[in-house]
């Protein structure tokens, strides 16, 4: 009986002091070039999400703006007038006081938070007892502004 032995060049058992030489990692620029992508979509993605952000706000506004407008009709059918400026949109969170309105409430027209648009800002309202003006000046906090930092005014809303 022949024993019949391989060559040591064929020979595929390995020891754990060498390494493999068939196996294949990434390189430093394959990984470099995968998180370039990655960056990229979350960039472009992050944009638009932002901007639908931008959108909604000015949406809240105007939404805010009209149940402002109804909580107001309502303060004016029970006291037969608007707020005056002085007064203020505080009138419909709490019964002004002295003879202002006398048949305020039993409850308030709006919760205390409803004054505060989507940028926490005040509201502006002007009222000389008759029809009253309503706007929020947007993002920007400043009057006038373009896109989502336009002013919102009640007048315009639809």
């Amino acid at each position: 009986m022949t024993n019949i032995s391989t060559p040591h060049s064929m020979k595929t058992t390995h020891s754990p002091l060498r390494p493999l030489r068939n196996n294949r990692g990434m390189t430093l620029i394959e990984i470099m070039i995968v998180i370039a992508i990655i960056a990229g979509l979350l960039a472009v993605l992050g944009t638009m999400a932002f901007s639908r952000l931008k959108e909604a706000r000015v949406s809240t506004a105007k939404i805010q703006m009209k149940s402002i407008g109804q909580a107001l009709e309502s303060y004016n059918l029970a006291c037969n007038s608007y707020p005056s400026t002085e007064m203020g949109l505080e009138a419909l969170v709490e019964k002004p006081s002295g003879e202002a309105c006398a048949n305020w409430g039993p409850d308030a027209y709006l919760k205390k938070g409803a004054l505060k648009d989507p940028w926490k800002g005040n509201f502006i309202y002007e009222s000389d007892g008759s029809p009253f003006e309503l706007k929020s000046t947007g993002e920007d906090r400043k009057e006038g502004g373009e896109g989502n930092a336009k002013d919102i005014l009640y007048s315009e809303l639809e």
